[in-house]
């Protein structure tokens, strides 16, 4: 009774769950393979869907591409500078909202506005910015008496302009994450440690930090993959992938494999090769965090 019981549960469970299911597999779980078996020939068709020369030819041709590892290296500073850096600031900023701050509300709307808002928009107004003729970021050096700098032309500062980009653009959702986390500490933990005399940095290393671990953590993992999936921050600003490939990254590389050069089966080894970096790194984040705990 208790076992027939369980399987019309199952059954009823998998039937509201069979659209998602259905959408999931063709949208998600059959690309991937697609992908992966793509990847696997020298040459394939996308319209006939066969390939030839299977075997390969294609990660190695894409092992020997040295713009793919420019696209690498730049993803990974790109990365190791946006990652900690916006999660600090947002960290910070949202401290300061969850004290109180005047005006906090509009200080909210006004972080959370480049989230909803189109990113090449957001990368033709930091075109606009940063331009070297008239941007707004050269008026204010030339206001200082500084030099003003070839943002977008230069290869040594194209990097930097995108990482720029990148923190400000990474501030809005890790605030909201951040300040939710923060209202759901219970506020007697920190009158007890007033009571104890501890100073506001021991508040935030032993209670805020670790209360917010498991949002911190939360917050590592998806930076890292957004950071790596990074293409349309790269278009919005530049229009291509930089003066002579400075900011190129994975994302870009394999869009220009593909629709650049029709190269599909270059496109998809290059793609099977970033996720296995993300999944290393996610799961070295993920071990990682469990051995802090």
């Amino acid at each position: 009774m208790v076992g027939e019981k369980k399987s019309r549960t199952f059954i009823k469970a998998m039937c509201y769950l069979l659209p998602a299911l259905v959408i999931i597999g063709i949208f998600v779980v059959y690309p991937m393979f697609h992908t992966v078996r793509m990847s696997f020939f020298d040459k394939f068709n996308i319209f006939t869907y066969e390939g030839t020369g299977f075997g390969l030819n294609s990660y190695r041709k894409v092992l020997n591409d040295k713009t793919f590892f420019l696209a690498v290296k730049n993803t990974f500073i790109y990365t190791i500078v946006t990652v900690p850096v916006s999660m600090a600031i947002s960290l910070l900023l949202a401290i300061l909202l969850n004290k109180g701050l005047k005006a906090a509300k509009v200080f909210q709307t006004a972080y959370f506005l480049p989230y909803v808002t189109n990113a090449i928009a957001i990368g033709l107004a930091f075109r606009f910015i940063f331009h070297s003729s008239y941007g707004i970021v050269n008026k204010v050096i030339e206001l200082f008496g500084g030099t003003p700098q070839q943002w977008l032309n230069s290869p040594s500062l194209a990097l930097p302009t995108l990482c720029i980009y990148g923190v400000w653009s990474a501030l809005a959702f890790k605030i909201v994450i951040f300040l939710a986390g923060l209202q759901s500490i219970d506020p007697q933990l920190y009158q007890a440690a007033r009571i104890d005399e501890a100073s506001s940095w021991k508040m935030f290393y032993k209670i805020t930090v670790p209360q917010l671990k498991p949002i911190l953590v939360y917050q590592f993992v998806i930076a890292i993959i957004s950071s790596f999936k990074t293409y349309v921050e790269v278009v919005g600003i530049f229009g291509d992938d930089g003066p002579l490939h400075s900011a190129v990254t994975m994302v870009y590389y394999m869009y220009d494999q593909f629709y650049g050069y029709a190269d599909y089966s270059k496109a998809a080894a290059s793609g099977v090769l970033m996720f296995l970096i993300i999944l290393v790194f996610t799961l070295i984040q993920l071990r990682i965090s469990r051995n802090k705990d």
